[in-house]
């Protein structure tokens, strides 16, 4: 199963949705690979310390004769997680690939040959719709949308919905949307709650019942290169990606 988390608005949790679904699906044993494909690599420096690092995302998908599986490394202290980085020079790859007849494919064929040693793969975007996103979605199985609880939430999902529905047409036709998950919730206003119904109305039965609140923990916990599951177990973050988790492996 390969879950694509995607949208092209920034600053809605994605990242961290990643982090934490990943690290949440290896606790569990699961053999779980993070693929980071934002030139952020946010995901990456969560796990990794970029220094160490001789190649990236953007090598493995520019260069033919290097294999995914050269730049994959062991997430620290997370055990079955592994992480494929990203560097700031992913932000080249649209114009690396510009004209290649397989430009939207270059992430799908890198990961055919390892795909099967992995229960679960989770892949970050940028919060974009380009070549890269692009390339997410033609390798995914699933698609999770983080969506904000603000008063424009919803602002750029049709886009985001009509390119999965294009994919969906040719490139992969077995793509499926997994769900919606609300981030940044703060169930003390109103318009949190008045802006769930609304998602609900979009999504339908797709939409997560778990919800992502607002935490400082899920903030820090990047910094000291930790899931929130080790660096806060007891928090309300640990406890809801715990469970988003939960809804994501019933729902497959």
């Amino acid at each position: 199963m390969i879950i694509a988390i995607t949208n092209q608005k920034g600053g809605v949790g994605k990242t961290t949705t990643a982090i934490n679904l990943a690290a949440a699906l290896a606790t569990k044993g699961f053999r779980s690979l993070l693929i980071d494909v934002d030139p952020q690599a946010n995901s990456t420096m969560s796990f990794l310390d970029a220094h160490d690092l001789e190649a990236s995302m953007y090598e493995a998908l520019a260069d033919d004769d290097l294999a995914l599986a050269d730049i994959i490394r062991p997430a620290k202290k997370v055990p079955h997680l592994s992480v494929a980085p990203a560097a700031i020079s992913l932000a080249k790859i649209e114009a690396k690939l510009l004209g290649e007849l397989d430009s939207h494919f270059r992430l799908k064929d890198k990961l055919e040959p390892v795909r099967d040693q992995y229960d679960y793969i989770v892949i970050d975007t940028p919060p974009t719709l380009g070549v890269i996103t692009v390339n997410a979605l033609v390798a995914a199985t699933h698609v999770l949308i983080p969506i904000q609880s603000s008063y424009f939430a919803l602002e750029g999902t049709d886009d985001l919905l009509e390119t999965v529905d294009k994919i969906k047409v040719r490139a992969n036709p077995d793509l499926q949307i997994l769900g919606a998950v609300i981030t940044l919730f703060d169930k003390r206003t109103i318009l949190s709650r008045d802006i769930r119904k609304e998602i609900g109305e979009v999504f339908g039965e797709k939409l997560f019942e778990t919800q992502i609140s607002k935490s400082v923990r899920l903030e820090e916990s990047p910094a000291y290169k930790e899931p929130i599951f080790s660096f806060a177990p007891r928090s309300s973050g640990a406890f809801e990606y715990y469970k988003l988790s939960e809804e994501v492996l019933s729902r497959v």
